[in-house]
């Protein structure tokens, strides 16, 4: 071999040795809470593969995404998803593929996480940003041992008569409710911003339902979601759950985590099914009855982990939860939280909701 390329071939060998050390030591390596300053919340998961960077990025709603490039400029983490759009008219029909680069950008001082993301307007002209922190989320725990569980005193979240106890609440903005948890605290969540969300909320005969009906040739109304007024860490909860066929809503545990209620009777397994953890955490058998059956769930939330049984079948077996869903009100995963319910979608259902909070 000439000494040239066997110069360059060592050249290449220790650049090869040298940059796989310099990833492996990453300070970005690993998964991150982002709180956006608009409110709301992120998380972030940053991975050494062979040879390359890894990620995936979960923003304000929707589903973790993996990223299609993730890299480092400098001391400057960046990460680029690329999707595509189809724009319709008025009629639905399909007039232009709009391709979205939606691009990260980060930096670290200390501990501490700071960055933007980017995505230019539909039009061309101009360019939406959003700034954000992030703090690294604390290792999972090793799954807990639900046999050694011991409960305290059960809550019933649903009073038969009223919506006391419970907040209706947007999803534009993150704020002060201008109400008093039971500890005397200032409660916060999602509320509108610059417009308001009508309550399609009601207890009758013991059934908490939501109908967000909407009249035909009028404008859009904005429905709000439903969370109690107490916060809550660990815990088992029980209830039944009513789903109209093509039914949307949600349980989020501690207001972070949702559990799916929808209409997925028939369909083939999936992470956005009835009893998922949307987006996360795929059933392990389908165990849902058909569209306007009532239907049991029984949810335990320790240590980051869930267990959920629908209809008395257990799909998700003590599993660990990486990072907050699509519509959590805060992404910190070690904060008590509420019970919050999706009342944005579509009508639905619940009966007979209770919580039992683990002791420690």
């Amino acid at each position: 071999m000439p000494r040239h390329r066997f110069a360059c071939l060592f050249i290449l060998t220790v650049s090869l040795l040298f940059g796989y050390a310099s990833a492996a030591d990453n300070p970005f390596l690993g998964s991150w809470a982002l709180t956006p300053t608009t409110g709301g919340a992120g998380w972030l998961e940053v991975r050494q593969a062979e040879g390359y960077l890894d990620g995936t990025l979960l923003w304000m709603g929707g589903s973790p995404e993996p990223q299609t490039r993730v890299w480092m400029d400098g001391d400057t983490l960046c990460a680029l998803r690329v999707w595509n759009e189809k724009l319709r008219d008025a009629s639905g029909k399909a007039v232009r593929t709009v391709v979205h680069p939606v691009s990260l950008t980060a930096t670290l001082s200390g501990d501490a996480l700071h960055g933007f993301l980017s995505q230019p307007s539909n039009d061309g002209v101009g360019v939406w940003k959003d700034e954000f922190t992030g703090t690294r989320t604390p290792p999972l725990p090793p799954r807990p041992d639900l046999s050694k569980l011991r409960f305290g005193t059960p809550v019933a979240l649903i009073n038969g008569r009223n919506l006391e106890g419970w907040a209706v609440i947007g999803g534009a903005h993150w704020s002060t409710l201008g109400l008093k948890k039971p500890d005397g605290s200032a409660a916060q969540g999602w509320v509108p911003k610059d417009e308001s969300v009508a309550n399609g909320w009601n207890v009758r005969d013991g059934v908490l339902a939501n109908d967000p009906a909407q009249k035909e040739g009028q404008a859009y109304i904005r429905y709000g979601n439903l969370q109690t007024m107490q916060d809550f860490e660990d815990f088992n909860l029980t209830t039944e759950v009513n789903v109209p066929a093509g039914g949307n809503s949600g349980i989020y545990l501690r207001g972070i985590y949702e559990i799916q209620v929808i209409d997925s009777f028939g369909k083939p397994l999936d992470c956005h099914n009835m009893g998922a953890v949307y987006g996360r955490i795929t059933p392990a058998v389908a165990a849902e009855k058909p569209a306007g059956e009532w239907q049991t769930l029984d949810i335990t939330l320790v240590d980051r982990h869930a267990t959920v049984k629908l209809n008395g079948q257990t799909i998700i077996d003590n599993q660990p939860i990486a990072g907050c869903t699509g519509g959590a009100l805060w992404s910190d995963q070690m904060r008590p939280g509420p019970i919050y319910l999706q009342g944005d979608h579509t009508a639905v259902q619940y009966r007979n909701m209770v919580l039992r909070p683990v002791l420690k």
